[in-house]
């Protein structure tokens, strides 16, 4: 019986034919993504910014300015209402009031004798409280810790392997955190701390694919001496190609299964991970691998053993 095969074994797929264009494309991405984060800014959850978070669920589509406006005849601060999930139901996020924890009990009754009065069969799902001292704890130690990832990241891999790979993963790190962040701001799904492990989740991925591709090009640097790098780095993409594939596809087709049937709380994870699992394939190749071209990587860059001498391949 036959192993079914997703990618032949002589596939031979001219990746670096394309690095212009994908390097034009992630440029223009990153950009338009950073500048989107600027402009529209990030929806930040409760987690980050303080405050209450109240979802609930109603019994039929409501209009959600008359619920803005009976949430703000209560004189809490001003109301952000978004919908979550589904058209009946929504998320309600209010400024946390003075008064501790007391007070914020006293405002989560009040929003709950509201909506029962003049929204019958109306039901409370959650009432989350962070106060701002916490949510500013939090919101830089979620920052630090993506960072300090991806630094460690680049200074491992820069030991491991030589400088010019040190710099394209943290480059190919900088390019998906970036266009993932662009994601997030250009739909406003809520970014809250399961966003910050989706985004770590994200670099290890990355990561882990460009480690595999960059182990390959490192053995073939020391094999194939006199290939020149573009061909050489084609021919480490085309050999791990396998790998990648059925890596990327296996953690697709789970997450997959958990966006059409998963619980709608962790839809915005699964659709971060799903996301970053495609872009983290992506620039697997064409960042990572590519970036070792426009530094400057050359064949000798590593010095053979003696005696180690491999043949390069055949040609016709």
């Amino acid at each position: 019986m036959k192993l079914l095969k997703l990618v032949p074994d002589n596939t031979n797929i001219d990746f670096m034919r394309w690095r212009n264009v994908a390097l034009a494309l992630s440029v223009f991405v990153t950009v338009a993504s950073l500048v989107l984060v600027g402009v529209r800014g990030l929806n930040l959850g409760v987690d980050f910014v303080g405050g209450q978070m109240i979802r609930t669920t109603f019994t039929q589509p409501i209009e959600v300015d008359q619920l803005r406006d009976r949430v703000g005849a209560l004189n809490l601060g001003e109301a952000n209402i978004q919908e979550f999930g589904g058209p009946t139901s929504y998320q309600i996020r209010l400024p946390k009031p003075d008064g501790g924890e007391g007070a914020a009990n006293r405002a989560a009754s009040e929003v709950r004798a509201m909506l029962e009065s003049q929204y019958p069969g109306a039901r409370l799902d959650s009432v989350e409280t962070v106060s701002g001292k916490v949510s500013e704890e939090l919101a830089t130690d979620g920052a630090l810790a993506i960072t300090l990832a991806m630094l460690g990241v680049a200074i491992y891999i820069w030991f491991r392997f030589e400088w010019h790979f040190g710099v394209g993963a943290l480059a190919t790190l900088f390019h998906d955190v970036s266009v993932m962040l662009g994601f997030f701001a250009l739909t406003q799904l809520q970014v809250d701390l399961n966003i910050v492990a989706a985004f770590l989740a994200i670099v290890g991925y990355s990561l882990n694919d460009t480690v595999v591709i960059y182990d390959r090009i490192r053995e073939n640097l020391r094999k194939y001496r006199k290939m020149a790098i573009i061909p050489l780095l084609n021919v480490s993409l085309n050999e791990t190609l396998s790998r990648t594939i059925v890596t990327s596809l296996s953690i697709l087709l789970a997450l997959g299964m958990l966006l059409i049937f998963g619980p709608e709380p962790i839809f915005p994870l699964t659709l971060a991970i799903f996301l970053g699992t495609i872009l983290g394939t992506y620039s697997s190749i064409y960042i990572s691998a590519s970036a070792l071209v426009w530094l400057g990587l050359k064949p000798d860059s590593f010095v053979r053993v003696e005696g180690d001498e491999m043949p390069g391949p055949r040609t016709a």
